[in-house]
């Protein structure tokens, strides 16, 4: 039975990582996998980019405007893997959904489930409603606790304020931090 998939974890987590594992073993088996990213994700451009180092070409970069099951339902395919779901709208993930159902095609998503506020995407609220299978991908926070919220830091600072969707490039990075490690440093950002 297709199933709708979504695997969520704080950045390191290896969730670009375990895309491109998957979609190796599918092709190890002759068979064919889609791979979708948002255009907003620039980094890596057209490549999903895992933060070892390892990448991958991917098929479509998805304009958040995009029908998805309109524009791939001829496309003939075993699989499709989307990295950086989080920034997908609800609509595009009700139209993931169509492969499971109609065209009987296991959809496997890959994102994070909230922002640096704490505050969940568009698409992965959606997700959480609608996947038969959640799962978390785990990673650890500097002080060696699980990981489970974002920081984001400008300039090697971190900041509780700004925009949901920043690119982490070279003034923009990204921390996970386990909830103890999170409420520390908005707090002293808060204080200042």
């Amino acid at each position: 039975m297709a199933k709708l998939y979504f695997r969520y974890g704080a950045m390191n987590s290896g969730k670009t990582t375990h895309l491109i594992q998957v979609a190796y073993n599918y092709e190890e088996r002759n068979m064919k996998v889609l791979i979708l990213k948002p255009q907003v994700d620039s980094k890596g451009k057209d490549y999903i980019v895992s933060r070892i180092g390892v990448k991958r070409k991917v098929d479509y970069m998805i304009d958040n405007k995009v029908d998805i099951y309109d524009l791939l339902k001829n496309e003939d395919m075993d699989c499709l893997l989307v990295d950086e779901v989080q920034f997908l709208s609800e609509e595009q993930i009700d139209q993931l959904m169509n492969f499971v159902t109609k065209r009987k095609i296991p959809v496997i998503c890959y994102g994070l489930r909230t922002d640096f506020q704490t505050q969940g995407f568009p698409g992965s609220k959606r997700l959480l409603l609608l996947a038969h299978s959640i799962e978390e991908l785990k990673t650890i926070c500097r002080c060696g606790k699980k990981a489970i919220f974002v920081g984001r830091k400008i300039n090697g600072d971190f900041i509780f304020d700004g925009n949901q969707i920043a690119i982490d490039g070279d003034e923009v990075t990204y921390e996970s931090l386990c909830h103890e490690c999170y409420y520390k440093e908005r707090e002293a950002y808060q204080s200042r």
